[in-house]
């Protein structure tokens, strides 16, 4: 009811000022010719123009909306009104008051029908921008479409307190330019010379708000300081995509994760989608958070069927439902299988007979590991070792092992259970590699050519147990954030970004296995295709260590609050089987570059399967049988670089690789 009382309100208004364009009009093109019945104008000027306004839905316009579309539909109207008028006339038999009446009358209809519009939006912003009682002066960051979006969506919002100062370009011959009336006052490198002449000048922004969604890393990290030295605040604008037209516009904190994103490195998509597109695939922990982003990536490149393992039932549940609900075409099974269960996995295995395999189930927790060590045994390596072997039987043509910094130099139980399954992966691998060398047979079927690719990366940011969502519950409970200690490093990545990197090393060390694209091993280069022979593993760039401190302290600044005055962070201590600083590379396998950026190869120290198999039988049987201190006296025999910090002591000093200040760059590889 009250869309069709806006409708007739329109109607009724445009037929008013449409009766009184008409004499105007007339007095315009002829001041001096003789008037007609001023009724007549009145009526017909008025109709002539609802008949015309109507096939441009002139009466069904939002006038506080009104925008350049609307302006033009009003144009369309006014000239259509002003030919009916004219055609009436000449209907009538009158003659025009000139030549010129038409054109007259269609710009008169426009001026009057669009100004009122105009002035009436004005009018509203400027009772809405007068009532506000907090005024917040901002310095917009960007000075491209999502810019433009965000300046209409303010200019909407009845109830935003936000007034633009002006913007800051990404990109430089911008500056001194105008949009919607802000001017464009330099480039984000001159963001401090920026902010100190408009405090200078006593209009100083209460924040930066970033409209660009693909300004991040560094230059974010940069923008962030120079606005955190004079105490302003830096806020992300919402998503171009969700701003709708009577949407309220809500600022959000800028996530540590933009900070931390480094530049997109290029993945070969077609390679990927050539790995995956019509085949069988199988993910274990596909509930975990690179499990199920493994599988959200892999259900993207039209698998023929895609089967999501985990022993987690809500977390299996939830990544199963998110793929039916964005990518129904998916043939999809969710299992509950334990990994330890040799019976039931090899069950699994057998039904759906995977082609390729990407195992991400394991005990990743180092305390949790520390207080369960035979679970994190049975889990790791055990486990591991069965889904191999299972996948070996049921003809799978690769596997790809998800493994952990912590695997190198490990100090914890968790590092040393990794480095047991690179092990048995790798061992697997040189067999399958030989044994195709030497039969020179690339699609043989037979039992012991499953590649077996090892991917090692460190810590990633959002994970399940990572310390940004630690930081983030503690932030909301108001501090302190806990540190173990001060010195703490760690390789973080994004688990978009990481899981990317492991499809694509997928793509490289899986050539050849008759599993997606034959690229063959020259395709490789001869080095990383040698080094894969001789159990070379892949190792992701992470860039460079960061402390956990300074993640901390960014965290309380992005927050809005001054780190140990708003919110104290306050230091544990090194918990069971913690080091201070990962590693990516034993001192004896310096990483080597690969034919893809963002992909290192390792060679670590490698063992004969069965020896490396008879040991971890004993290990599976002391575990089950409660014999804890044998499992990992028997654990410390296959990984001899295994130092096992139990009580949590701090280790002797080592030399640290160069840190790098937030956020993390490529620039540089840490060896």
């Amino acid at each position: 009811m009250r869309s069709i009382n806006r409708i007739l309100v329109n109607m009724a208004l445009d037929g008013a000022l449409a009766a009184a364009a008409a004499p105007i009009a007339r007095y315009l093109a002829d001041p001096h010719g003789g008037l007609i019945h001023p009724l007549w104008f009145l009526a017909g000027g008025a109709i002539t123009l609802l008949v015309g306004g109507a096939p441009f839905r002139m009466p069904q316009q939002y006038w506080r909306f009104s925008g350049v579309a609307d302006l033009l539909s009003i144009a369309g109207g006014s000239v259509l009104s002003a030919a009916l008028f004219a055609l009436l006339f000449h209907v009538t038999g009158f003659p025009l008051p000139s030549v010129t009446f038409p054109v007259i009358h269609a710009m008169v209809l426009l001026l009057m029908l669009g100004g009122l519009r105009i002035v009436y939006r004005l009018s509203q912003a400027k009772r809405v921008r007068l009532s506000a009682e907090a005024v917040q002066p901002v310095l917009l960051i960007g000075a491209d479409e999502p810019a433009d979006l965000f300046l209409r969506a303010i200019g909407r919002d009845r109830s935003s307190p936000l007034r633009i100062l002006g913007l800051l370009a990404l990109g430089g011959h911008q500056a001194g330019r105008r949009i919607r009336g802000h001017s464009i006052l330099g480039t984000v490198r001159d963001a401090g010379l920026v902010l100190d002449r408009l405090a200078a000048a006593g209009r100083a922004p209460r924040a930066l708000v970033v409209t660009e969604p693909d300004f991040r890393g560094e230059n974010l990290a940069a923008l962030i300081e120079a606005a955190d030295a004079r105490g302003i605040a830096v806020r992300r604008a919402p998503n171009p995509t969700t701003l709708a037209p009577a949407a309220r516009v809500e600022l959000r904190p800028v996530a540590i994760e933009e900070l931390l994103n480094r530049p997109q490195v290029p993945l070969d998509r077609d390679g990927m989608a050539g790995l995956v597109r019509g085949r069988r695939v199988l993910v274990t922990g596909a509930g975990g958070s690179i499990g199920s982003e493994l599988a959200r990536q892999v259900a993207s490149l039209d698998p023929e069927q895609l089967v999501l393992v985990d022993h987690g039932e809500f977390a299996l549940w939830q990544i199963d439902l998110e793929l039916g609900e964005t990518m129904p075409h998916v043939k999809r099974a969710a299992v509950i299988a334990d990994t330890r269960d040799v019976l039931r996995i090899d069950r699994v295995f057998q039904s759906y007979r995977p082609e390729l395999v990407f195992h991400a189930a394991a005990l990743k927790h180092v305390p949790m590991v520390e207080l369960n060590p035979n679970e994190g045994l049975l889990t790791n390596i055990v486990g591991t070792r069965q889904v191999a072997d299972a996948a070996a039987r049921a003809g799978a043509r690769a596997m790809v092992l998800i493994s952990t910094d912590k695997a190198v130099n490990p100090s914890s139980l968790m590092g040393a259970s990794k480095r047991a399954a690179e092990m048995y992966c790798q061992a697997l691998d040189i067999r399958a590699r030989h044994l195709e060398q030497d039969r020179g047979d690339l699609e043989s079927e037979a039992a012991g050519t499953m590649r077996c690719v090892t991917v090692r990366f460190g810590n990633v940011l959002g994970s399940n147990g990572s310390v940004v969502p630690l930081f983030r519950r503690q932030l909301e409970r108001g501090g302190p954030l806990t540190v173990t200690h001060p010195d703490m490093q760690r390789y973080f990545m994004t688990v978009p970004e990481a899981v990317g990197l492991v499809l694509q090393a997928s793509v490289l060390g899986i050539a050849r296995s008759g599993v997606g694209p034959t690229l063959g091993d020259s395709t490789l280069g001869d080095s990383t295709a040698s080094r894969l022979r001789d159990g070379g593993i892949f190792v992701l760039d992470m860039g460079r260590l960061v402390k956990i401190v300074d993640l901390a302290r960014q965290m309380i600044r992005l927050a809005g609050l001054r780190p140990d005055e708003d919110v104290a962070i306050r230091y544990t201590g090194l918990r069971p089987g913690e080091k201070l600083i990962e590693e990516l590379f034993h001192g004896h396998e310096p990483p080597v570059p690969t034919s893809h950026p963002g992909l290192l190869m390792a060679t670590p120290r490698t063992a004969d399967l069965l020896a490396v198999g008879g040991t971890i039988d004993a290990i599976a049987a002391a575990c089950r049988g409660g014999d804890t201190a044998a499992a990992i006296s028997l654990l410390h025999a296959l990984v001899p670089e295994f130092a096992h910090n139990h009580d949590g002591a701090l280790p002797g000093p080592a030399a640290a690789p160069v840190l790098a200040a937030l956020p993390v760059s490529r620039a540089e590889r840490t060896a």
